[in-house]
This record gives structure tokens, sequence and C-alpha cells, in this order.
């Protein structure tokens, strides 16, 4: 069987003898055709809510509101969002003071360029538009209430003081908060450095709920939506979007009932079955998300969820961009045991987390897991040995050495684009 995975703009294949495949797992996302075009879609979920009344009608009498938006890093059709969010919110109160607070969470600001692009050129230069700064402590506020964990709730002001709180988003899976969107808008959307930090620790991290695809008894979750309630954000707009980045989906209404609604309509297409193999075969799905080596432990994940204890997994990802952290590095140099690393972070108080210890913590517990990573890639070789991974210039040479490693006639599980997949 001819194997084929996304690499970069192109692809990475191998040859791998029928007897020993024992699943391909693909999500049938890309199967599915959209009832409507992508504006339609939007209108049609506004019209409908989710446990919720329609957005005209709990703008009426609310004077300052704000929209909640996503930054650069995330593909949001904003353009085709936003404008009948606008309406109806004008609809209920023409005279609303509205700001669009770009919920950029620990990111860097998104550039005049980059908003021009996602919001396009009639909303970037006739509405309000803010930046979430997680490091201006001028524009934050601490709330009364705490996390069910304990940790302060610490938000942008300008939400804290809307009369009205929406937000728009998308949901896609994610590697340990089990979803995008719904409450991610606002934790960590537009909290402070330090509440995201103290959200994403190691305990959290180590939960075995807190998985792509899973929102039950996460703990990452349940605080996410904790702090979207204590700011009141009380409306939502998500969408799914294609691999084309166009929306094929879309739920509107309570911040919970319609974000729950969207996750299980994506975990049905894109939910796969696991196939425990000895060796498991991956990638990131190509460009853009193969860029660097820390965007690249998503697809991991899903590698491990599929392999049994003292496997190998083999990943591809160009990882042209390099480590993506010098965080995420410096923890592999600073300490090249892998168990003590792993231990560190477990003994790391939630207050001390610091950024980027979610992702060493993460690939410390697949290393863990596998007797070996390969990782095919043009990437510097002897940064890829610092990060404990086997280097591989082509899948052809990582299968010979997974061979070497498991045997020839070991089985092998393929997952072709790891990050678009929910393994159950």
């Amino acid at each position: 069987m001819n194997i084929k995975v996304p690499y970069d703009k192109t692809y990475q294949e191998t040859e791998i003898d029928d007897s020993r495949i024992l699943g391909i797992l693909t999500s049938h996302l890309e199967e599915y055709t959209p009832t409507d075009d992508q504006a339609t879609l939007v209108k049609k979920a506004m019209e409908n809510p989710i446990e919720s009344p329609k957005l005209k009608d709990l703008a009426v009498g609310k004077d300052k509101v704000v929209i909640l938006i996503s930054d650069h890093t995330r593909p949001v059709p904003s353009k085709f969002i936003l404008p009948p969010m606008l309406e109806e919110i004008r609809e209920g109160n023409p005279d609303a003071d509205i700001t669009l607070l770009v919920a950029t969470g620990c990111h860097r600001n998104s550039s005049k360029e980059e908003l021009v692009n996602k919001l396009g050129e009639e909303i970037y230069n006739n509405e309000n538009i803010y930046i979430h700064d997680c490091d201006d402590e001028s524009m934050l506020v601490t709330l009364d209430e705490k996390l069910p964990s304990g940790g302060d709730i610490v938000v942008n002001k300008l939400a804290a003081e809307a009369d009205l709180l929406v937000a728009e988003g998308f949901i896609e899976p994610h590697f340990f908060a089990g979803f995008s969107g719904g409450r991610k808008s606002v934790f960590p959307g537009c909290c402070s450095r330090k509440a995201v930090m103290y959200n994403h620790n190691a305990e959290f991290i180590n939960s075995q709920y807190a998985r792509t695809g899973n929102l039950d008894n996460n703990p990452i979750h349940v605080d996410m939506v904790a702090a979207a309630k204590a700011l009141g954000l009380e409306y939502i707009v998500n969408v799914v979007i294609n691999s084309e980045k166009k929306i094929i989906y879309a739920v509107a209404g309570d911040l919970e009932k319609a974000h729950q609604v969207g996750t299980d309509w994506l975990k049905d297409k894109a939910g796969v079955d696991k196939k425990e193999a000895d060796i498991v075969i991956t990638s990131n799905g190509g460009y853009p998300l193969d860029q660097n080596i820390y965007q690249t432990v998503k697809s991991m994940t899903a590698a491990e969820a599929s392999l049994k204890d003292g496997g190998v997994i083999i990943v591809a990802s160009k990882a042209g961009d390099g480590t993506g952290g010098d965080a995420f590095y410096n923890a592999f140099i600073e300490e090249p045991d892998v168990e003590k690393l792993y231990q560190k972070f477990l003994d790391t108080p939630k207050i001390e987390t610091i950024p980027d210890q979610w992702e060493s913590q993460i690939l410390c517990r697949i290393l863990l897991k596998a007797k070996a990573v390969i990782f095919v890639s043009d990437y510097d070789s002897k940064i890829l040995e610092d990060f404990h991974f086997i280097p591989a210039k082509s899948l052809d040479e990582a299968m010979e050495k997974a061979d070497e490693i498991m045997g020839k006639d070991s089985i092998v599980t393929v997952i072709p684009d790891g990050i678009a997949v929910i393994v159950k």
C-alpha cells in the first residue's frame, strides 16, 4: 500500500505491505457538503439560537456592547460572522456603543494588515477595535468569583464593564482543552497572562480527561466555562470550517448549550476509533500547521492515542520555522533526562506555571510512552535530537528505522492528518 501524509505544501510517502496496516484513520469532515453558503449558514444559526433569545433581543437597552473576536492566529471567517452580529445588535439598540475586543490570549498583538485581512476594510475602518494585552495591568480587573480550581479570574476591563458581552469563534479539536470555541474567547482570550498560566498547570495537563475531543470532567474546560460565566458571556456565534477555511456549519446562542451542539457535531464528523499499533505514522497536516516543532506536538497526541506502550511514532513535519518557542526548547536542554523533566513539571505548583510548560510536559508524556519518536524533516538534526527525536529525511528512511526497532512484521496505523481527527 502506498502511504501518503501531508508535508509542507506536498507529501511524504512510502510503501507498506497491506498485511501490516491495521487502519488508516481520517476525518469525514472534508466529505461533508454544507447545506448553504457561508453567510446563510451563519444567518440561519442566528435566526434559531440554541437556548437563548435572539441577539437583537439581548441587545435591547444594552448601551455598552463588547464582541470578543479571534486574533490573527485563528482562521475564523469573521467577514461572514460579524456583519449579521453587528446588524442584530443595532436592530436591538441603534445607539449601542460597540467595541470589537480582539481576544489575543497571550499572543502578540495583531497588526493592521492582519486585522484588515480578517475583518475586511469596512469593519476595520468603521468599528471601534481594541486589542487585548494580557500584560497591561491598567486594563485588567480581578473578578470577585474564583475559578473552581481556586485561581483568580483576571480579565480585560472592557469586557468586565460591558452591559452585553458576546463572542464569535470557531470550533476545532484541541489537544488539552478538548475543543476550541465557546468559553475560550474569554479564557484565555481576554484574561491576564498569570490567569492563563494558572489554568494551563501541570496537574490539569496531566489529567486523563484533558485530551483532544473531551469536555467531560476536563479540569481545563471546567475552569474556562466558570470564567466565561463569571464574566457574563451571554451569547456566541461559533462555526466549523473545512481545510479551505470555509464555514460548513454554524451554531449560535447560549455559551454552553450552543457550544455543546457544535462540538457534538464536529466529534461525529472527525471522531475515529483508535487502532492500537506498534508503529503509528502521522503528520501535522502540512502547511501552515507544520511550520515548527511546538505545533507538531499536537499531531503527536493523536498518534499517542493509537500507540501501544513501547511503540514507535513517526511524524512528518517541515518545521522550517524551528522550535516554535525558546522556553519549550530550553526545557529539554536544561534537563536532558525526560523522566526527571516530566516529574519537575508535575511538582510545579499551579501558581508557578511558566509559558509553554504544558507543551514540554505533553511531549515528555509522549516520549515516555513511546520507545522512539522518529521526526521526518529537513530541519536541523541536532536540534531534533535535543528533543529526543530520531531524525529522518524521508518517510522511507523513517520506516526503515522503525522496523529496526519494532521488527518488519510490526503492525502499523496511519493517521495522515493528526490535527484533523479525534481519536476515541
